[in-house]
């Protein structure tokens, strides 16, 4: 491919010293347009007088005339280049042009006999040359590496994969909406942050010259947003980056994008509502319908989204008698089912791997899963009539975690106490100024993270997380 491509390149450096000797500048500057190619078409007009640019998909000369197919950001749009109407050096310059070149066109509009719309070219110029050829003489990109490594071909070779990236913005774009027109502000907080909080995840860490001090990248903005209900906020939300330091795999990226929601005086209950009508709203407003996906990857969101408890789908799974088991009973029963079991889990992690591993993945269609063991959630509010329970639920869709929601913790001795217990003998990584801040005072509330990332898989039927996120992590090349 390597030597292919210099082939290509050194023909068409020559095409270019052509260009130049006909006064064309290879990379030439701002052209005004009258529209975009979908506006053209939308707007067609026999004889109308339009201006556009984009970049050659197609060159095919018949003799003293020439059709070829242009491309921008919006749509395909066929120009049509006759000897008699641009003149004898601009037509033979045009054919030293090659697919990929960005050109910029001015002429009117009309249609050909097979019904093409069609600009009739009166003048062109040379915005942009290409010194490589598009992947695979511009069928298709196909090798998956390449795709990724190489976005920018994959939009140019693959039309439906620039719509994806076109969904995904508008799907994210409603659901800011969706939480606007409910009067929600969004917020910004640190991405860099002093303590590592909010979840329990391996950070990554940096050094902060001007202060001294290592940094962590943040695992979530939770603890700040709290900070916010403090200050008086009431309905805050905030969608932005997250970074985690730990594996790729295809429901997971070390960088994604997480929506953050808190709501003062509400609790799971009001997080339920929220996020199962934005949910349909976003689906109805993007995708036209409740029922997405497709295959074996369809989810249907109009019907019913259970609820059920976490220690009943346990117990489905490995029997009524399961929470009584011994921790040796329990270590046999999950490596009967097939799990590698570290020996130094407890029954708590023993369970939580069952679920995990087994069952999560099991749940297709809308499910809350009900009050979680407390102690894997330090920072929610525990269940009135259980106090090994939390107060939570995770939203999961197509076998995946999509929402976690909690009624938050806002008792400053209980919080301390709970990320004592998580921290152990590493007493500094508790966020002392956090605890501080609910010592002034949170309001009860319900807090909810949304994975926009697994979001946007599900509502287009996406399997696999790179596909959603432009630029994804990859291993860099040797």
């Amino acid at each position: 491919m390597q030597i292919d491509n210099d082939i290509y390149r050194k023909q068409r450096l020559e095409n270019m010293r052509s260009l130049i000797e006909a006064g064309y500048k290879p990379f030439g500057h701002a052209f005004k347009r009258t529209g975009s190619l979908a506006e053209i078409r939308k707007n067609f007009e026999e004889n109308k007088t339009v201006s556009v640019a984009g970049r050659l998909m197609t060159i095919r000369q018949m003799g003293k005339s020439t059709f070829a197919d242009l491309r921008d950001g919006t749509d395909r749009f066929q120009i049509y280049v006759g000897l008699q109407i641009v003149g004898e050096l601009p037509y033979k310059a045009f054919h030293k042009l090659d697919i990929g070149d960005h050109i910029g066109v001015a002429g009117k509009l009309f249609t050909t006999r097979t019904g093409e719309k069609t600009i009739n070219v009166e003048s062109w110029t040379l915005l942009s040359k290409a010194l490589l050829p598009l992947p695979e003489k511009w069928h298709g990109l196909k090798d998956v590496e390449a795709r990724y490594r190489q976005r920018y071909l994959d939009l140019v070779a693959n039309p439906e994969v620039r719509e994806h990236f076109n969904k995904r913005s508008e799907i994210i774009r409603e659901i800011r909406a969706f939480l606007t027109e409910r009067g929600f502000i969004e917020v910004e907080t640190p991405m860099m942050q002093p303590q590592a909080g909010g979840a329990a995840a391996k950070p990554f860490v940096t050094n902060y010259t001007a202060l001294g001090c290592e940094m962590f990248l943040r695992i979530a903005p939770e603890l700040y947003l709290k900070r916010l209900l403090v200050g008086g906020y009431d309905k805050i939300f905030e969608l932005n980056r997250n970074f985690r330091n730990e594996g790729l795999s295809r429901t997971h990226n070390p960088e994604f994008t997480m929506l953050e929601i808190y709501e003062a005086y509400s609790d799971v209950r009001g997080m339920k509502e929220l996020v199962k009508t934005m949910i349909q709203h976003v689906a109805k407003q993007v995708c036209g319908t409740l029922k997405v996906g497709n295959d074996e990857l369809a989810v249907d969101l109009s019907g019913e989204w259970r609820e059920v408890l976490y220690k009943d789908l346990i117990k489905e799974k490995m029997g009524d008698d399961w929470f009584n088991t011994g921790i040796e009973e329990a270590r046999k029963r999950a490596k009967s089912i097939g799990l590698e079991i570290d020996p130094s889990w407890d029954h708590l992690l023993i369970t939580h791997e069952v679920y995990e591993k087994t069952i999560e993945k099991t749940l297709i269609n809308p499910t809350f899963v009900m009050r979680f063991p407390s102690r894997l959630i330090p920072l929610a509010k525990t269940c009135e009539d259980d106090v090994d329970s939390a107060d939570v639920f995770e939203l999961v869709i197509r076998g995946q975690e999509v929402a976690p929601a909690y009624s938050e913790l806002n008792d400053p001795i209980a919080q301390r106490q709970k990320l004592e217990v998580q921290a152990g003998e590493n007493r500094e990584k508790v966020d002392e100024d956090f605890i501080t801040a609910l010592e002034y005072g949170m309001p009860p509330a319900g807090g909810m993270g949304v994975g926009i990332d697994r979001l946007v898989m599900i509502l287009l039927g996406i399997d696999s997380i790179r596909d959603v996120i432009l630029f994804p992590q990859l291993k860099p090349k040797s």
